[in-house]
C-alpha cells in the first residue's frame, strides 16, 4: 500500500500567488508558488492533505456580494484549511492550485490576492489518500466543494497507477453549484467525458444534480448505486474515495460496507491550527475490537479516514 502521508515534515513556509481564476460565480482557484524549501516540503504533496493559509492581512475586492457585505467587515484571527486541487512541479519551483468558493469573511478576501501578493502557509498537515494493493477500480465520489482533492487524487492515480481504471462522478444540488469549468461539448459527453477536469487525464465522468439541471437526476450516491448495480466487477477490486458533505459521506460509507467495498472518505471539521494543538476537530471514529467509541483529530489522523471506522452522527 502506497503512504497517504506525505515523508516531509511540515513547516512555516512563504508562497508566491501566481494566478487567481474565477471559474464559476462564487468558484476560483487559487495558484501558489513555491521556490527553495517550500518548493521541498510540498514536493511529495498528497492529495487529500491540507494546508492552512493566513489571510488575516489580505485585503477587501472591491466587489463583494450583497449578502457578504456585513460578514466581510469581520477581522480574519485564524489560518483557513485548504487542499489541492493539483500540484505541479516545474523545476525548482512547486506550484500548488487550490478550488475554492466564496463563502465568507476569509474567502471574499482571497479574491482579492493578486498576482506577485505573499501569503503565509503553514503545510503539509494530515494525511491524504491511501491506494492498497490489488485494486483495478478507484471511484472517485465528490459532492460539491469535495471535488478538489479528488481531482489532484485524479492526476495521481493516472500518472503513477496506470493499471487502475478511475472513474469520477460529481454532484451538487443545481448545475450552476458544481464546481468545474464550463462542461465539455455533446461529443465528448456522449463518450462518457463529462467533466473537463478529469477529461484531461482520460477520466469518464458522470454528474448528478438535486434538480436534474445536469446529468442524472438525484443525489449523487443514487448515480453511484445505480452504476453499481450493472458493474460487474469484484468487490475486493474497486475502492471508492469521497470527499463532501458529511450526510454524503454517510451514505456513501453506508453503500460501501453493503457492497463490501474499501472506502476512503476526506472529512471536514473546524481547525483552529491544523496540527492538533487546539483540538477543536475531533471525529468521533470506533475502538477496533469493542463496541466502544473514540476520537481522533480531524488534523493529525485525518483527514482521510477509511469510512469503516467513522461514527457518522444521524
Amino acid at each position: 500500500m502506497t503512504t497517504n502521508r506525505s515523508s516531509t515534515k511540515k513547516g512555516l513556509f512563504s508562497a508566491t500567488v501566481c494566478t487567481n481564476k474565477q471559474i464559476g460565480e462564487r468558484f476560483y482557484i487559487l495558484g501558489l508558488e513555491f521556490n527553495g524549501s517550500g518548493a521541498k516540503a510540498f514536493a511529495d504533496f498528497q492529495p487529500g492533505q491540507f494546508l492552512q493559509l493566513d489571510l488575516t492581512k489580505a485585503p477587501l475586492p472591491q466587489k463583494i456580494p450583497d449578502e457578504l457585505i456585513d460578514a466581510a467587515q469581520r477581522n480574519i484571527l485564524l489560518r483557513r484549511p485548504f487542499s489541492s486541487c493539483n500540484v505541479t512541479i516545474e523545476g525548482k519551483k512547486n506550484i500548488i492550485e487550490i478550488l475554492y468558493c466564496v463563502v465568507g469573511p476569509a474567502s471574499v478576501r482571497m479574491t482579492a490576492l493578486a498576482r506577485g501578493n505573499t501569503v503565509s502557509v503553514i503545510g503539509p498537515l494530515g494525511n491524504g489518500f491511501g491506494v492498497p494493493d490489488g485494486k483495478k477500480l478507484a471511484l472517485l465520489v465528490s459532492g460539491g466543494m469535495g471535488a478538489g482533492p479528488l481531482e489532484h487524487l485524479a492526476k495521481v492515480l493516472t500518472n503513477d497507477f496506470t493499471k487502475i481504471e478511475v472513474i469520477a462522478f460529481a454532484g451538487a444540488k443545481s448545475a450552476k453549484e458544481l464546481p468545474f469549468e464550463k462542461r465539455l461539448d455533446e461529443v465528448s459527453q456522449s463518450l462518457g467525458f463529462s467533466i473537463r477536469e478529469f477529461a484531461e487525464y482520460g477520466i469518464k465522468s458522470r454528474v448528478a444534480t438535486d434538480d436534474g439541471s445536469a446529468g442524472f437526476k438525484g443525489p449523487v450516491t443514487e448515480c453511484l448505486l445505480q452504476w453499481l448495480s450493472k458493474s460487474r466487477r469484484s468487490p475486493e477490486e474497486i475502492i471508492i474515495y469521497s470527499c463532501g458533505p458529511e450526510a454524503m459521506l454517510a451514505k456513501i460509507a453506508e453503500i460501501a460496507k453493503d457492497k463490501k467495498i474499501d472506502c476512503q472518505v476526506s472529512m471536514e471539521r473546524r481547525m483552529a491550527c491544523g496540527f492538533g494543538v487546539c483540538q477543536s476537530c475531533a471525529v468521533e471514529c470506533k475502538v477496533p475490537g469493542s463496541n466502544e467509541t473514540g476520537y481522533k483529530l480531524c488534523c493529525e489522523d485525518g483527514p482521510v479516514f477509511n469510512s469503516s471506522e467513522i461514527v457518522f452522527s444521524r
